[in-house]
Parts: C-alpha cells; structure tokens; sequence
C-alpha cells in the first residue's frame, strides 16, 4: 500500500501587499474616528469651552491689571575681603528680615518696605566651575610642561588663574516700584559696605599697601642711583668685564640681577595702586545696572497661563465623567 506524500503549503517570500494595504486601512480608520470622536466632542462642548476660554481670559486680565510689574535690578560686585562669605551671609540675612518683615531693621537703613508691595534680593556668582571643561583645563596643564622654566610661565599662570579665581557676584534686587526700588537697593548696598570690622581691615590692607608702595620706591630709586654710577663708572674704568661692577670694597654688583629686581618691583608698585583704587569699600560696585521690568515666559502670562489652566480642568473633568459613565455601563451590562 503506497501513501501519497501531502502537500506541504509553501510560503513565499514575497511581501503580501494586500495585508499591508488592510493595515494601513485599518490605521488610518482608527485615526479617522478619533479625529471624528475629538470633533464631536468639542462640537457637543463649544458653548462650554467659550464660556471657559473667556473666564480664563478674564482672571489673567484682572491679574494683569492689579498685580504689581515686578521690576529688577542687577549689581554687579566684587567682594575686597579674604572670600565672599561675609556677602553671601550678609545677604542670607537680609532675605530672611525682608520675608519677615522687619520694618524696624530697614526702617534703620531708610527703607520703608511697606511702601513696596515686593522687595526681595538673591546673589549668584558669575562664575563656576564647569565639570565639562575639566578635560581641557587638564590639556592645558600639559602644554604648560612644554614651557619649561620659561619666564612666559609666570605670566600665563597668573592670567588664568585671575581667569578661574574671579569674586565677581551678581546682587539681583526685585521690587514693585522702579524709583523707589533704586533708591532702597543702593542704601542696601550702602549697610553691606557698612561693616566696621572690614572697614578697618581694608584700612590696614590699604596703609600697608601705601608703604609697600614708598618702600619700593625707594629701592628703586637706589638701584637707578646704582645703575647709573655703574654707567658713569663703564666710561671711565675699561677693567669691568661682563656686566658686572668691582667697588672699591672689591665686592662684585650683578648688573642683570639689579635690573630683573627693578622690574619686579615696579610690576609690586602697579599691582598695589590697582588695589589701593579699586579696594576702597569692603564690596566694589563693579556695575550699578538700571531697572527693568522682569519678562515672563510666554506661557507663564498670565493671559495665556490662565486660560490653558482653566481649560486643562475641563478637559480633566470631562475625562472623569466619561469614564465614571463607562464605569457604569460596565456595571450594568454584568
């Protein structure tokens, strides 16, 4: 008895468009009704979304017209003392009388806060460290070795690290009233520099500095004195070999080491005089700024913010109803 082997199906590898077709047919049905489902819903619910849209509308111009326009000043600073500490305290503790309404403190320093429906004040630094730029600082650091003992080291060392060390801050003052707000924010400014224990300190930081000055000075007006006998001593004494000057007590003057002396301190003496002009108050006033009206992001206006907020509720109250009603076809259907 013989069998007849079956027939196994075979399957092609050619893509079936006609299934292909069927599902695109059925996604775009699917898209189809809920756009259908989302025009029906607004057309049932227009009269309600207008009389939501315009109570949105509403409150954000109410909001508009009897909040305050909140205007801010920046500051920039430069704190004189060892670290910026003493700022940054000094303002941690003027926040904390203006949220406590201490009318007594700023009544002291010529601030009437209830004049000013808002009055408030932060600082930030204007530099921080980047954790980004650690991989480049450190390619930095080694073309540095390039330099070797290179005198250029000195200099390029100095400039980045003034670069990278900076006491600049920023002192942000926000208030309702730009002249009034003008006026309090420089008698603040005004207490901070008031400390006496930095007042006296930058005294004796600025006394030192002024001797510092006379001093260098005078060795410089010692090694001209040098350098020029040593002149008038060339033309006449042919002995004196290699830049350097035999005296009559038979010790030996380095011309070069009494020039390089010079120079680094006439460089001191400079340093001293941009210290001595801008380190006259415990904190600088690098820039005073002029009041502005601080912007909002436009979908934090308030005739925009309001509306989508108002018609954000209506939306999640229909949801709520629609599936409490769903809920109970469910029910009643079991």
């Amino acid at each position: 008895m013989s069998t007849n082997p079956k027939n196994s199906p075979e399957y092609s590898d050619e893509i079936d468009m006609g299934q292909i077709l069927k599902l695109f047919s059925r996604i775009s049905n699917s898209i189809f009704q809920g756009i259908l489902a989302i025009f029906i819903f607004l057309k049932r619910n227009i009269i309600w979304f207008a009389v939501v849209l315009f109570l949105g509308l509403l409150t954000g111009f109410i909001l508009n017209n009897t909040t305050p326009k909140l205007q801010k000043i920046d500051v920039i600073v430069t704190p004189n003392v060892t670290s910026s500490t003493y700022l940054n305290d000094i303002v941690s503790e003027l926040q904390s009388d203006l949220r406590a309404k201490d009318t007594a403190f700023f009544k002291n320093l010529g601030v009437d806060i209830g004049r000013l429906e808002v009055l408030d004040i932060e600082i930030t630094p204007l530099r921080t460290l980047d954790p980004a730029n650690q991989d480049s600082e450190m390619k930095f650091l080694e073309l540095l070795k390039d330099f070797g003992n290179s005198p250029a080291i000195e200099s390029i060392l100095r400039t980045e690290l003034q670069e990278k060390t900076t006491k600049d801050q920023r002192i942000t003052f926000y208030f309702s009233d730009k002249d009034l707000g003008a006026e309090y924010a420089q008698k603040i400014l005004d207490y901070i520099n008031a400390n006496s224990y930095y007042s006296d300190l930058l005294k004796v930081l600025n006394d030192n500095a002024k001797e510092r000055i006379t001093k260098n000075d005078s060795i410089i007006r010692q090694i001209d004195i040098l350098i020029e006998n040593y002149s008038q001593k060339i033309l006449t004494d042919k002995s004196t070999s290699e830049g350097r000057l035999v005296l009559d007590n038979q010790e030996s003057l380095d011309i070069p080491s009494l020039i390089e002396l010079k120079n680094n301190l006439v460089r001191d003496t400079e340093l001293k005089k941009v210290e001595l002009e801008s380190r006259e108050q415990a904190v600088t006033i690098v820039n005073f700024g002029q009041a502005y009206q601080l912007q909002k992001p436009f979908l934090l206006k308030n005739m925009v913010f309001y509306p989508l907020i108002f018609i954000a509720i209506f939306l999640l109250i229909s949801l709520i109803v629609f599936l409490n009603r769903k809920a109970i076809e469910k029910d009643s259907q079991n």
